[in-house]
């Protein structure tokens, strides 16, 4: 099996606290290098996790020749330049969520993949769980019927206000941090953008949504519900995370369930025949299984799961919800 090099663009806690176990499960993956805004916190992380180099900026990581693909987990205004440095520099991107700020930058990014022959895949982990596709198989079996309405929701603690997410500046505020989980979840049940789209936030005097609630219309006639906020006592790392889909022969509904968790989760399908059956998936790390994925793709065994279409289409989808709350 070829291990693909990999450089970590940034010591940013979600790669602390989630991806950098999830690339050190990964059977496919070797730590080339790190590199943070000074060059003493990235050697912390080259000791920590055992990457091969650190870096003091990001510009000399991309010119190491030995780095294949690059994972990008900056605050969200710094996604769209970097990806396309490191594009233009002929690596692979792994970049977080959200891919970027508007769908139309979205679309120069996997332009500029194309040009120069590389893989840009936006970094949400949740969407290589087993459990979530085993909800979609169920929904694409029949099993429910046809579906009628879906609702998810990703609700936290709110941070300290020094915190990227709590600042307009750096492109805070819920939809942006959490909303994309709540209306990608959708969006993978569905298959397809709303065909009109509601939407209202609260906001901080730093002109965040700490809450935002949107409400989507498709065609067929389904609609969907979502909501997020950072609501949840201060920093105490408190999450809901929850969802329900109900079709024409009947509901599946998250019962064990957190976006990114591991280990043993379970759903509910309840029919209108009577049927009542609680289901349980076993989850491993579900970075280490986006970081495998990704990987594979670059070898040329697979195409990216997360795709182009899928990240657009989203870009798109939060563009009209922002537009819609009078975030921007």
């Amino acid at each position: 099996m070829r291990k693909i090099k990999w450089g970590v663009m940034g010591t940013a806690y979600i790669f602390e606290r989630d991806t950098a176990r999830g690339m050190e499960l990964a059977e496919n993956c070797e730590l080339t290098a790190i590199a943070g805004r000074s060059v003493e916190k990235a050697k912390e992380f080259q000791k920590r996790y055992g990457f091969k180099r650190a870096y003091g900026n990001y510009e000399e990581l991309l010119n190491d020749p030995e780095v294949e693909a690059v994972y990008i987990p900056l605050p969200n205004t710094m996604h769209y330049e970097w990806t396309i440095r490191a594009l233009h520099h002929g690596k692979h991107v792994l970049c977080e969520k959200p891919l970027a700020p508007s769908a139309e930058e979205a679309k120069e990014m996997f332009q500029v993949a194309k040009e120069n022959n590389v893989f840009l895949m936006e970094a949400f982990a949740y969407q290589h769980s087993p459990y979530i596709k085993e909800i979609k198989e169920v929904i694409d079996s029949g099993e429910i019927g046809e579906l009628r309405y879906i609702e998810a929701a990703l609700i936290t603690s709110d941070y300290d206000h020094s915190n990227i997410r709590m600042r307009k500046e750096t492109l805070g505020g819920c939809m942006y941090d959490l909303g994309v989980y709540a209306a990608s979840f959708v969006q993978r049940m569905t298959g397809k953008e709303p065909g009109r789209i509601d939407a209202v936030s609260s906001f901080s005097e730093e002109k965040i949504d700490t809450f935002t609630t949107a409400v989507f219309e498709y065609e067929s006639g389904m609609k969907a519900h979502i909501d997020c906020g950072m609501v949840l006592e201060t920093e105490k790392n408190c999450s809901l995370d929850r969802f329900q889909i109900h079709g024409s022969k009947g509901s599946l509904v998250s019962v064990d369930f957190g976006f990114n968790a591991p280990g043993t989760l379970s759903y509910r399908i309840r029919t209108y025949d009577g049927r009542d059956e609680l289901r349980r998936v076993e989850v491993p790390n579900n970075y280490c299984l986006e970081v495998e994925q990704f990987g594979r793709c670059i070898c040329g065994e697979e195409a990216p799961y997360v795709t182009e279409k899928f990240s657009t289409d989203l870009a798109d989808t939060v563009d009209q919800i922002l537009n819609k709350t009078g975030y921007r």
